[in-house]
């Protein structure tokens, strides 16, 4: 079982920039594959970013692409979303994600075994 925690969200005005962390115990993040989500109210669970594990590729969201970049540091166990350029579109709790499995789809939620709690990241306008 690996275990995550999410950080760094808050309140930010649009165009401005957030940085969440995903970070892990129990088990070393190179064994899996990981993804952010996240749940704006009223709206279903989104695929944001996901990371293939170690030597693999980093897919984005249409809605966030060449704003948000994903990253791994396995050293820190740590995975990272960088979010540039926030619209208030982006509001929404942040959720990380990591699954051992091989060959899901990287953009469904249901892909994914283990959540951390959930950050919340507020844009106004």
């Amino acid at each position: 079982q690996v275990q995550l925690v999410e950080s760094g969200g808050g309140l930010v005005q649009a165009g401005g920039s957030l940085r969440l962390s995903c970070a892990a115990s129990g088990r070393t993040i190179s064994n899996y594959d990981m993804a952010w989500f996240r749940q704006a109210p009223g709206k279903e669970r989104a695929f944001v970013a996901a990371l293939r594990r170690s030597g693999g590729t980093t897919y984005y969201a249409d809605s966030v692409k060449g704003r948000f970049t994903s990253s791994r540091d396995n050293a820190k166990n740590t995975v990272y979303l960088k979010m540039n350029t926030l619209k208030p579109e982006d509001t929404a709790v942040y959720y990380c994600a990591a699954t051992m499995a091989s060959g899901s789809a990287y953009d469904t939620w249901r892909s994914y075994n283990y959540w951390g709690q959930g950050t919340q990241v507020t844009v106004s306008s």
